[in-house]
Order: structure tokens, then sequence, then C-alpha cells
């Protein structure tokens, strides 16, 4: 028997529709921002990915699904949505359209990690980049987004952290003060560390290593070296949040793993999921102001976002479909050209409508009625299509009503 592959799951009926509530109140939202959909190859040039995540990242190094293809082509699959966004912005000239642009997605991307809970090698993000918008008010929209998404659905207890990276200059500074501390201390670091602070000292902030987290206490602060255009930026992203009633907290060591990040970065984060003090990043974002010069573009100013919803549907929990839906049940030998009439009319008004195609019995249709779950039942039997009355049950009340087609489509549309 043939089994999924490690890191990889199948969605099925039941909790499909979950998933298709959630990806449809992802597009309403994106769209009532300004955000336009965008869809990109779900592989592209390894080169990209090294150019824009960075060689010396975690995703790059030991996660990327690379594959050479028929013409010795390094290719990849898509470890995150950012990339292949900004390279489609760049090739098919989007700037020419004006700025800003806001497009979003829906995706999924794949790395090769150990699944965890709501983690999955293939597993799918609502992303969102907004291009040209060089002032903090980028960050709020952004941020915005994001969060209306999130309470639309029912998410509490999501925390934004913010930090601020700085720009190329002050972060250079500080990375050169940081690898000093860290060859200070290097046989205390962990082997990670240790490679980090050589290719990339500031990616140290983000070691969950205990003791290595510990150390990093008495490191230089990444606050104590940014410029003034920086500092004045973070503080003003503070102080439009503040004014947006938006609730985070300033967490020093929040880097994010990707080096095309500059000045604001963010995270959402959800604190103790499970009783015990389990937190769970559900995704997070931030500027990059040189990601679209260095992909060939003009000098070009973007926030963007992404949020992986294999978290969010987990934290959702268990929900049934609240819409109404009807089984009509066929009693004493109908013709099914007659029954089906009367399906397609329910369907026509938007009524989600089940018919009986196997010839069950009147007791075996019930159970089924039971088992997807049918708000109503609706009997069609000879007597019913010569009066055109029929008995409409209401699953959850057992009401039953004598009703014809017109006044049925009253009731449950109602919900009654």
């Amino acid at each position: 028997m043939y089994q999924k592959p490690k890191g990889t799951r199948d969605i099925l009926p039941g909790t499909s529709e979950k998933w298709q509530k959630m990806e449809s109140v992802a597009r309403d939202f994106a769209r009532r921002f300004g955000y336009r959909e965008i869809r990109t190859p779900i592989f592209e040039e390894t080169s990209l990915f090294l150019r824009s995540v960075g060689e010396s990242s975690d995703i790059v190094s030991k996660e990327m699904y690379t594959f050479k293809d028929k013409a010795d082509r390094s290719l990849t699959l898509r470890p995150e949505g950012t990339a292949g966004v900004v390279r489609a912005f760049v090739e098919n000239g989007l700037t020419n359209l004006g700025l800003p642009q806001k497009l979003f997605y829906i995706g999924n991307n794949f790395r090769y990690e150990n699944p965890q809970a709501g983690r999955y090698r293939e597993h799918t993000q609502f992303g969102a980049e907004s291009f040209g918008v060089d002032t903090p008010i980028g960050e709020l929209e952004a941020i915005n987004l994001a969060v209306t998404y999130l309470k639309e659905l029912g998410i509490k207890g999501a925390v934004l952290h913010i930090n601020s990276i700085g720009c190329p200059t002050c972060r250079k500074t500080f990375n050169d003060a940081l690898r000093k501390f860290g060859a200070e201390n290097e046989k205390s670091f962990c082997e990670d560390c240790q490679r980090r602070m050589k290719t990339n000292p500031m990616r140290m902030l983000d070691c969950k290593n205990t003791n290595c987290q510990e150390l990093l206490k008495k490191a230089p602060k990444l606050k104590d070296y940014l410029c003034e255009d920086c500092k004045t930026h973070f503080k003003t992203v503070q102080t439009l949040l503040k004014g947006s009633v938006i609730n985070f907290v300033v967490d020093e060591n929040l880097v994010r793993g990707f080096d095309y990040y500059t000045k604001t970065v963010f995270e959402f984060v959800c604190e103790n999921i499970d009783g015990k003090g389990t937190k769970l990043s559900i995704g997070g974002g931030g500027r990059y102001d040189n990601l679209v010069e260095e992909f060939g573009g003009p000098k070009t100013s973007c926030v963007g976002f992404g949020l992986g919803l294999d978290r969010v549907i987990m934290l959702l929990g268990e929900q049934k479909e609240d819409l109404p839906s009807v089984y009509v049940l066929n009693v004493g030998g109908v013709s099914p050209e007659m029954t089906y009439s009367i399906v397609q009319e329910l369907r026509k008004n938007g009524i989600k409508t089940v018919m009986n195609d196997n010839n069950k019995s009147f007791k075996a249709q019930f159970k089924f009625a039971e088992k997807i779950d049918a708000t109503h039942v609706l009997i069609v039997g000879d007597e019913e299509l010569k009066s055109g009355v029929f008995t409409l049950k209401n699953q959850k009340t057992n009401q039953e009503q004598k009703l014809n087609l017109a006044d049925i489509l009253k009731q449950i549309k109602k919900g009654e």
C-alpha cells in the first residue's frame, strides 16, 4: 500500500471546507486592502533563492528541495513566496503600471525540515507584498491586514512581535561587534552559532539553544547600533500601531530568517497554545528595500508578510460548516428525473443539496443524511410530486413541516 511522503498530508472532505473558508476570507480581506492576486511558478532557478534568502540561512543550507532538470539546470521548489513575487514584478515590468503595487498570493511552499505541529514539508502560505511604499505606513498596512484577517477567522492570543534590524550600513557595524563578542566566547556557543558568527552573526540571535540564548543576553544590542534614520523609522512604526490600537511587543532578538529584510521585521506568535507554555509562530514579515534592485529592477521600497495557513487552521480547531444543506430523500420508487428537477431548483437558489442516487432504503437514507451533517431532509414521493407539497424536516429540531417548494426555499434560507 502506498503512503504519503513524510511531512505531507491529505486534506480530506470535512477539513477541505475549512480550508476553502480560510482562503476565501484571505482573498476577501486582501482585496479590501487594495491587493491583487498573483500566482507564480512552484519552482524557480535555484540562484533566485540563494541571492534573496541568503546562502548562510538554514533554509538554503539545509532545507531546500533542489534538483537538476533534463537540461542540467538547477531548479528549486519554492521555500517561500516573496522571492518569486519580486522576480515576477521585475520581469513583467509591473513598476511601469505605477506605484504602489499591492499583490497577494496563496500557494504551497516546500522545506525539508522535521515535521512539527502545523509545520509540514509541503505547507501553504497566505502572503502579501506591497511595492513602492517607503514610509512606515507600509508596515502599518501590512500588519493591519494580517491582524484583521486573523481576527476575522477567530484566532485569539496572537501577539505581534516587532523589531528593527536596521539598514545595511548600521547592520554592518552591529555584525562586527557581535562577531567580536562571539569570537571571545566561541567555545561556549553551539556549532550552528559558531558557523553563523563567521557568515552572518545576526542569525545568532535567532538560535533556539538555551545556553546560547543565555550567553546572548550579554551580547551587544542591535538597537544601540541603529542609525538615526532607522531609529526614527522604527519609532514612527510604533506610533502608528499605537494609533491604530494594534498591540505589540518589541522583541530585540527578532531577526527573521531571510537576508533580504531591512529595518522593520515582525512576527505573530500564539503563546501557551497547550496550557504548558508552548509558543507557536504563525507567520511574519517585514520591510525589504533592496531586493527589487538586486533582481535587476529599479530602486523600490517593499513591505510584505506570510502566514502559515497549516498552523492557522490548526488553531481554528474543530468547526462544522454552518451553511444550510439539504438531503433529498425519495420514497416509493419516484423517478430520478423528477427528484433531480427539485434538486436543481434548490441548487440554483444557492443551497447545498445531495440526493439519494443509490436506491437506499428509507431508514438508510436518514442515517446517511446524519453522516453528511445535512441540516434538513426533504422527502419526495409520488403524492408530494402530485400535490406540490413536500415534507421538510429540520435535523436539529426534528420539526417537520408540509410546504410547497417556494416556502421550503424561504425556510431553509432563514435557517428554520
